[in-house]
């Protein structure tokens, strides 16, 4: 899983987050940490954006680097161990 880079003690903000009453139930039943859990899929959900966003930005050279090695073939292939 990928993780954002703060500190551990960065500051808190408290705010309300609203859960089907079931998953809630359950998550407390199992002696899950609601915030711990939150906050895990948060760090998650913004990985997940960056890398979509990051490609998107990206496409145009991924692709002309691709049509790249298609055409003429990696660079440096020749020194390649194997």
């Amino acid at each position: 899983m990928l993780t954002i880079n703060r500190p551990r003690s960065a500051l808190r903000r408290a705010t309300n987050v609203s859960l089907p009453e079931d998953l809630l139930s359950e998550a407390k039943a199992l002696q899950i940490n609601i915030s711990q859990a939150a906050e895990a899929g948060v760090v998650q959900a913004i990985a997940r954006t960056r890398s979509e966003r990051w490609l998107t930005e990206n496409q145009e050279a991924i692709e002309s680097s691709n049509a790249f090695v298609e055409k003429h073939g990696l660079p440096l292939a020749k020194y390649r161990m194997f």
